[in-house]
């Protein structure tokens, strides 16, 4: 692992002016939250990236969007508080986040998920060590850490970090939804990307088009709701 080009990478400090932000959130990624617009990165782990794959018997394993799989089932419908301060160099908010009564850094290191980052906080250590000896998760398989995959990838990751102002509006204009749905590629429609287990998709993120936003709220294939 490439310490020192994690730690630039992670700003994940503990928050030194702590806040408290409370609400719905949906799944970025395997360790990154949306909450009404603002990106939480959680403190103290490093799940692999949506895109990474790694290796099960010679097959390739989806453990990205395993991660993302699991920290949604975990807020979905559910009131999420997270414990901020910091941003890290995308401009992120760095947060202990919890559902319920479930540290969602810790549930992620305990099923094998995420890495622990004991530079950090050495609270997920004995998760991980416990995950390490049951072949759980990651450690079922061969894997990058999602830090050296992000080394090896950095094309991937270039138009990752926001604006300065990372202030984000509730309804953009229709010239930014199409900006924003062909910047890039999108799926067809929402049944394929829900076959590729990449819904629900956010503005910006690959995959995303403004055809599958219905509500034009950057949010793409939201789960069904009654």
């Amino acid at each position: 692992m490439r310490t020192a080009l994690l730690l630039l990478a992670l700003s994940c400090g503990p928050p030194a002016a702590a806040q408290t932000i409370s609400g719905h959130a949906y799944a970025i990624d395997g360790d990154t939250l949306d909450m009404a617009g603002q990106r939480i990165r959680l403190f103290g782990v490093d799940a692999p990236e949506s895109m990474q794959t790694c290796e099960k018997g010679r097959t390739a394993w989806a453990c990205g969007q395993e991660a993302k799989r699991l920290l949604a089932q975990m807020v979905e419908g559910r009131a999420v508080s997270c414990t901020a301060g910091d941003r890290d160099h995308y401009g992120r908010i760095v947060a202990t986040c919890y559902a319920g009564q479930s540290d969602l850094s810790g549930v992620l290191v305990r099923e094998g998920l995420a890495i622990a980052l004991p530079q950090f906080t050495g609270d997920y250590v004995a998760f991980q060590a416990r995950a390490k000896q049951y072949g759980l998760g990651l450690w079922s398989s061969n894997f990058q850490t999602p830090g050296d995959f992000r080394q090896a990838n950095p094309a991937l990751f270039a138009a990752k970090a926001p604006k300065a102002n990372v202030a984000v509006a509730a309804r953009p204009t229709a010239a930014r939804r199409v900006a924003a749905s062909t910047s890039s590629w999108s799926y067809r429609n929402c049944a394929q990307a829900r076959a590729a287990g990449a819904a629900p998709l956010y503005r910006g993120q690959p995959g995303y088009g403004a055809h599958m936003d219905g509500d034009g709220d950057g949010i793409a294939c939201e789960p069904y709701r009654r």
